[in-house]
């Protein structure tokens, strides 16, 4: 049985280059309710800073779309993250998901999802092309003492 979430948020934006840095602060604003570590909070910036740079970059390549992100906590210190977009899509994902593949040209460095995967404790890539792609990323925040006043 899926436990229900204990807080949760979603955030639309287009996929302007400037609304990046906007989506990392704001699930890391939201996180913070968890009481993470520094490290715990830079490790979900720079993981979700790289899955909206993906649909900014790859996704919706020379156009604006629509980002979608959704961040839920859960009780035991469980912290989801998912980033949607209705782009391209991917037609091979495990191949996308290889070290240093990349197809936004010589100026990328093909680690984004490299980068997602090491800094969270799950990663999961759904795509389908000519419909987008929706990257979730799980993170465990350590359970200390809070007070919920």
């Amino acid at each position: 049985m899926k436990s229900k979430a204990k807080n949760e948020m979603k955030l639309v934006i287009p996929s302007n280059s400037a609304n990046e840095s906007f989506a990392r602060t704001a699930v890391a604003a939201f996180m913070s309710q968890l009481d993470p570590t520094i490290e715990e909070m830079t490790d979900v910036k720079t993981a979700v800073s790289e899955a909206v740079t993906n649909c900014i970059v790859h996704a919706y390549r020379d156009t604006i779309g629509t980002i979608w992100i959704e961040a839920k906590i859960y009780e035991d210190g469980r912290f989801f993250i998912s980033v949607k977009d209705r782009g391209c899509g991917i037609p091979d994902v495990a191949k996308a998901r290889e070290p240093l593949f990349t197809t936004g040209g010589s100026e990328r460095a093909g680690l984004g999802f490299a980068v997602m995967e090491s800094f969270t404790d799950r990663l999961r890539v759904r795509s389908a092309v000519g419909r987008g792609t929706t990257v979730t990323m799980e993170k465990r925040v350590a359970q200390r003492y809070r007070h919920d006043g």
